[in-house]
């Protein structure tokens, strides 16, 4: 068994979580730009599963992420590295956003992200920034 989506739009790594004061009480709460992006995947995830069982056992990930190169950055500089002559180092960092990837798909992909056994991630400057998914039995 096999499934592929592509997340689109920016790559979002999981935020901390934040705390508020609510009177004598103390909440946590996820910031809104993790829990959006966590939904989309939620979407995707669901569309690419078509009903399917969860996945069983053992599984393998690949995840290529595609950032956009600073509008900052000279002509010569974006073309440099949208041909892959420069890699993107700055946020986000890819461990978190593998662990905002992974927790949106539990119990949609698969019943917890333990399962993960194989995990293969690139990072790379792109001109539509997006994330691609994929997923396998091992």
């Amino acid at each position: 068994m096999m499934i592929s989506f592509t997340i689109p739009g920016a790559v979002v790594g999981k935020g901390r979580p934040r705390f508020a004061r609510r009177g004598n009480f103390v909440t946590t709460y996820t910031p809104d730009k993790t829990a959006s992006y966590e939904n989309l995947v939620k979407v995707k995830a669901e569309e690419a599963m078509q009903g399917m069982a969860l996945f069983d056992g053992a599984v393998s990930v690949d995840i290529e992420l595609k950032i956009s190169p600073p509008a900052s950055w000279s002509q010569k500089k974006q073309l440099q590295a949208l041909s892959g002559q420069i890699y993107p180092t700055s946020k986000p960092d890819v461990d978190n956003v593998i662990k905002g990837i992974f927790d949106a798909m539990n119990d949609i992909v698969w019943g917890d992200d333990k399962q993960v056994c194989e995990v293969h991630i690139t990072k790379r400057f792109a001109q539509t920034p997006c994330a691609s998914v994929s997923v396998r039995n091992l």
